[in-house]
């Protein structure tokens, strides 16, 4: 039992070190933003599907809006097109009986109206080109049919009734033609509904097809007439017609009453259905007649077909009209239910992201009025008022987060009192340790060479600077004079602070008593002072150690001994010489015998040539930046100043490194000595 506990356990642990795993970097991104950035960026990560998703959704329903609006387009432009073709037929059968009365007055007027009525439509159809025709491009078919129109109109006394013929049937047939392109262009014949879909087809194709077959009806009908008989070419020729009237109403009637059971399609039925039935019965009656003359015992009498094919031709034309009114209709009341949709679904998403918004900003509000409280209470805490606990509605984790909080300030309260009288001794300590390091630092000051002593060496212009990183410092130097003899010594001990400042006086006592006992050997002079460094360091059991050089001048020659920075000297025609001290000693304090590692140097300075000493505070100060002071820099404010005073060299060099940390920290004390050869 125990040991499927165990299991049970060891599982459950498994799983959570998993799923933190998983969270981890999610974690992470939150804990490095605030709660303004947090709110801001699960909201655009929530929001950009959702913009993403009503934007295909408003592209997609203007895209059908659009493609709709152009079939209303089509329907426009096809009605002067209907009546085009129309005034066309009507003028070719003008034509027709005008060839057999050719004396007629009547006839000849018949043919000037039925021009006129062409010309009129063509101008209307043009117009119409004008308004649609980029939308349609539709315009090369619309000036084919007029070039037709107006050859046969020039050309009208000249040509032969053969050759009229030709452009007649040419001239229809480009209407035809343009219907279809138009057709195409517009989406009509593309509408993805069944009843629009039959509507667009009994307009682009069945009515036309249905009268182009009346009109050949009639065409053929006169000549028969004008006989009075009727050739077997003539009879095959009707009863080919006839039998396409019969099939194209039949198409037409199939495809009305698949669009007319159609949802929402009875309204429709309605305003159709009586002049389909009109069209098919007298359709049915033309068959009929054509059947009886057709007959090989028949009598030649066309005039009662020619006059049924007129009313049939009539009645298909008014159809024609009332179904695309219909179908116009049924598109502008598509283009409204789109565009209503669309606004209802803006107005909805606008609404619901109102709320979402609103209650966001709440939630938002909610939690950073308890993060202020909280932050509040805080303050109060750290500036050492622990007030009384933080009251909240919050029933929520943030509201454990607020009994946690005021369970620790109820902590605090009970030991306010005991850090109050801990606060006390603290403070009394503290006035103890200011004082300690006030009289170490005025001990550092004090044992620091005087302006006065320096002005006393005859042979060099010497200036000298030390600045602190803290109340105490651990940056040594020192200018001594003895026997003609002028021991110039400077050094940085680790770190900053009092046991730095300490080993920094321990090392000038060192100096001047071995100074005092005329010790002159660099090697003994230097062992011996690291001796003393290592004991009093160890006995103080402090980690603290230092390097330190010591110059000896006499006569223009220095004698250089000691591991520290880089001796500089600038000649008088500026060129810098480097001295490396690497290899002239050890850091002191770190061996009790670093007597082997002591070596000296001998450096000729002439007159009107400076030699400098600083510590590493100079070259290591850095900017705003975090980028170093560094040597090259130094170089050329010593170049550029070596022909000026000592003092003035080191003023330059100092307002130089000040100028390049500003208004950044100093992190290490600054110590800078300059000799000049008088």
């Amino acid at each position: 039992m125990q040991i499927c506990y165990d299991l049970r356990l060891a599982k459950l642990v498994y799983q959570g070190k998993c799923m933190k795993r998983i969270f981890q970097p999610a974690i992470y991104l939150m804990n490095q933003l605030k709660y303004p950035q947090k709110f801001t960026l699960i909201t655009m990560l929530m929001a950009l599907p959702l913009c993403i998703i009503i934007y295909l959704f408003l592209l997609e329903t203007n895209i059908r809006i659009n493609f709709t609006q152009k079939q209303t387009y089509g329907i426009e432009y096809l009605k002067p097109l209907r009546e085009l073709r129309g005034a066309i037929f009507e003028s070719y059968l003008v034509e027709q009986d005008l060839r057999y009365n050719f004396n007629s007055e009547i006839h000849q007027n018949k043919r000037k109206e039925a021009n006129h009525r062409t010309e009129e439509n063509l101008q209307n159809l043009i117009d119409k080109d004008r308004q649609w025709g980029k939308v349609l491009p539709s315009t090369t078919k619309v000036n084919e049919v007029k070039s037709t129109w107006e050859q046969l109109q020039e050309n009208y006394q000249i040509w032969s009734p053969e050759t009229k013929d030709v452009f007649y049937n040419r001239a229809i047939a480009q209407t035809y033609e343009l219907t279809a392109k138009v057709g195409e262009s517009s989406n009509l014949i593309l509408d993805p509904y069944l009843d629009a879909y039959y509507f667009s087809d009994a307009i682009l194709a069945k009515l036309p097809q249905i009268q182009r077959t009346l009109t050949e009806i009639k065409i053929l009908g006169n000549s028969i007439n004008r006989n009075q008989e009727i050739t077997p070419q003539e009879r095959g020729k009707l009863v080919q017609l006839s039998g396409s009237l019969k099939d194209y109403t039949k198409d037409l009637s199939r495809n009305l009453e698949v669009a007319f059971n159609q949802p929402n399609s009875q309204s429709w039925r309605a305003k159709v259905n009586q002049d389909l039935q009109a069209l098919l019965l007298t359709t049915k009656e033309l068959n009929k007649q054509l059947d009886i003359l057709t007959s090989p015992y028949a009598n030649v009498q066309p005039l009662n077909y020619i006059h049924q094919a007129d009313q049939t031709l009539k009645l298909s034309s008014k159809l024609e009209n009332e179904i695309s009114q219909v179908l116009n209709e049924i598109l502008q009341a598509r283009i409204k239910y789109l565009t209503r949709r669309q606004q209802v679904i803006v107005i909805l998403v606008l609404l619901i992201s109102a709320i979402v918004i609103y209650l966001w900003i709440a939630f938002y509000k909610a939690v950073m009025l308890t993060v202020e409280r909280l932050d509040e209470a805080a303050k109060q805490m750290t500036s050492g008022f622990v007030g009384e606990n933080i009251t909240l509605q919050n029933k929520d984790e943030l509201g454990q987060v607020v009994n946690s909080f005021n369970k620790i300030a109820t902590a605090l309260r009970y030991s306010n009192e005991e850090i109050t009288r801990l606060n006390e001794r603290l403070k009394t300590e503290n006035l103890r340790m200011s004082a300690e390091l006030e009289v170490a630092r005025q001990l550092q000051e004090m044992i620091l060479p005087k302006e006065e002593e320096l002005k006393q060496i005859a042979d060099l212009d010497i200036s000298g600077f030390m600045a602190p990183a803290n109340e105490v410092g651990g940056d040594y130097y020192d200018v001594l004079q003895q026997n003609g003899k002028v021991k110039i010594g400077i050094g940085d001990v680790t770190g900053h602070g009092l046991e730095s400042g300490v080993v920094m006086i321990m090392a000038q006592t060192a100096v001047r008593t071995l100074l005092t006992v005329e010790e002159t050997d660099p090697v003994k002079f230097l062992n011996a002072l690291n001796q003393i460094i290592y004991r009093n360091t160890n006995r103080m059991k402090s980690p603290k150690n230092m390097t330190l050089s010591l110059l000896e001048y006499e006569a223009g020659v220095m004698r250089l001994s000691g591991q520290h920075e880089e001796l500089i000297v600038v000649r008088n025609n500026g060129e810098i010489e480097r001295i490396d001290t690497f290899d002239l000693g050890f850091p002191l304090g770190l061996e009790p015998d670093i007597t082997q590692f002591i070596q000296q140097v001998e450096i000729t300075l002439r007159s009107g040539e400076i030699a400098v000493l600083y510590t590493d505070g100079i070259t290591e100060a850095v900017n705003s930046q975090n980028e170093l002071y560094g040597l090259e820099r130094f170089y050329t404010i010593l170049q550029k100043n070596h022909h000026l005073s000592a003092d003035e060299i080191r003023q330059a060099v100092i307002d130089d490194v000040m100028s390049y940390i500003n208004e950044q920290k100093v992190f290490d004390d600054i110590t800078l000595v300059v000799i000049k050869q008088r």
